[in-house]
This record gives C-alpha cells, structure tokens and sequence, in this order.
C-alpha cells in the first residue's frame, strides 16, 4: 500500500554519484508510489530540478564538483523550489556535517545505506509538512496579508510569496539591509519590548514593515506594505474605535486563532483576553467571536484592496 495519494503522485528528485544508490532509492519510491527524477551530480541537479519543480530532494553531500551542501544553496535560492525539502544522505556523522547539511537548507539527514521504510516515512513526513507551509503563506497573500518573519539582528526566516518578492531587493546574504541598520534592530528589539505601541512602523526604502507580533517559536512577525505604512492593527483601531491592545486582540481573532493562541502569541492571560473581547464586541456592536472575526477581516481586505 503506497504511503502517498494516489491520486497525485508527488516527485523526488534523487541526487547521488552512485549507480547502486540511485537504482536502490529510485526503486523504493517508486513502490511507494512516488514518481522519481535522478541526477549524477549539482550541476545536473540544478538543471532538472529548475525544468521539474520536485516535491521532495534527497541529495548525496558528497559528490564530485558540485557538492551537496552547494547544490542545496542553489536550489533554494530560486524561489520556485524554496518550499521542496532537501533530504541529504551520506555516511558521513560528524555533527558538523550535520549542522553544514542544515544550514545550507536541508530538513533532515539519513546515514547511508538508507532504511527504506524510514526514508519512505520521512518523505511524506516532509512532503505534507512543505504543503502546509506553502498553503498558509500563500492564504496569507490571497487575504492581502503579506507577512515576513524575522529574528532581532534582521535575519529572514520565512515570508509569504509576494511580501518575499516585496523585500527582495532589501535582503543581502538572507538578511534584511537598510543604510541604517542599528536603528532596523533597535525597532526591533523596542517593538518586542512596546507591543502595544501604536508607533510600530519602520520604513525600509519605500516599503514599510509593521510590526505584527511574535509566534509561539519567537519568531518576530512583520507586515509588509506600500508607503503609506498603515498596519492593520492601526486600521481596526481607526476603523473600530479600539485602543491598541484590543486591536491587536482583535487581528489575531480575524486569523482564527483560540483565545488561548492568542494569549500566548500577546503574552497575556487567557482571562484578560476574554476581557479585551467583550470590550472588543461592545465596540464593534456584534454580540460572538464569529462576527467580530468576519466584520475585522472584511475591514482588512478593504484596506489592501
């Protein structure tokens, strides 16, 4: 019984200098029904994954020329492929090979001689987990929020599609760069420290980054929009009357999160989100969550229209 749909038979591209592996893997996924591409080396790799667009990478790091860790750079600096996990499979352990494999943009690293069932496992693992990342930055876009994580010193984490081709220019060696970049980081950090400043907006050139709030993984999140700078919050407090804390209570119940999300993403207590929310409703004049959440995104949506 194949571990993937088979009704759309995801594709790997297999990269491996050695006959034996490619046949052995290739096999493998194929029984599980898995469609599969192979490349002998990176250059190859590169051309084929550009024409083929895979579901999932599995990349040998050692290879002659081209080596894995490189290739796996270039891959992921075409945006076509940046949500395709890269699998890297060597027999090499060191863990600095590890981190090497990582943070030139691999999800995961097996040992040769591979385990197929687990490499089967971890495929689809990867494969489900890359959609739903995909499909929630790319809601994101379609509900005009266009949104960018970052860390404190400006590091990009992850973006949705269009606020990524919005700061592309701005994003040097995978940070973002302004002539003033003290002050960049030192918003930043203020913006952590204030969340409930309604001063919130840094402009980076023409493109102004609104600070949104941070996840539950620390990750500081950031709209990206024209140069008139309005964040949304600042449009539901204008919009609804709302004091700062409550419009940013009320954009997070617009995404669909629980009061409980909430309170974690604001770093309050489940029983003074509860309060902000009756306010919130009083404000808007609805009486549940439901009309809040609709009547907040439609003002959104107007806004970016």
């Amino acid at each position: 019984m194949p571990y993937c749909d088979p009704d759309h038979r995801n594709i790997a591209l297999v990269v491996d200098d050695s006959p034996e592996s490619l046949s052995m893997i290739s096999t493998a996924l194929e029984e599980n029904g898995i469609s599969v591409v192979v490349a002998r080396n990176g250059a190859a790799a590169l051309e084929l994954a550009a024409r083929v667009l895979p579901d999932v990478i599995l990349m040998d790091a050692v290879m002659p020329d081209l080596d894995g860790f490189e290739t796996c750079r270039r891959l992921k600096a075409d945006e076509r492929l940046a949500y395709a996990p890269v699998i890297f499979m060597t027999g090499l352990t060191e863990s600095e090979h590890i981190i090497k494999g990582l943070m030139a943009g691999g999800v995961d690293y097996l040992t040769k001689p591979a385990v197929i069932d687990e490499l089967v496992a971890r495929i689809t693992t990867h494969i489900l987990n890359a959609k739903a990342i995909q499909s929630a930055r790319q809601a994101l876009d379609t509900s005009g929020r266009s949104v960018v994580a970052v860390n404190l010193d400006g590091t990009v984490l992850w973006g949705s599609p269009k606020a990524m081709s919005m700061i592309e220019p701005m994003v040097v060696e995978g940070v973002l760069r302004t002539a003033k970049h003290a002050d960049f980081e030192g918003w930043l950090s203020a913006s952590l420290r204030l969340p409930a400043s309604p001063a919130r907006t840094f402009m980076l050139n023409d493109i102004a980054l609104s600070y949104i709030g941070t996840s539950p993984s620390s990750e500081i999140l950031l709209k990206v929009s024209g140069q008139d700078g309005e964040s949304p919050y600042q449009h539901l407090e204008r919009t609804f009357g709302l004091t700062p804390r409550e419009a940013e209570v009320l954009f997070w119940l617009s995404l669909g999160k629980t009061n409980r999300d909430i309170a974690q993403i604001l770093d309050l207590s489940s029983r003074t989100i509860n309060k902000h929310l009756e306010t919130i409703f009083q404000k808007m004049g609805v009486d549940n969550r439901t009309a809040a959440a609709v009547s907040a995104d439609r003002a959104i949506n107007q806004m970016t229209a």
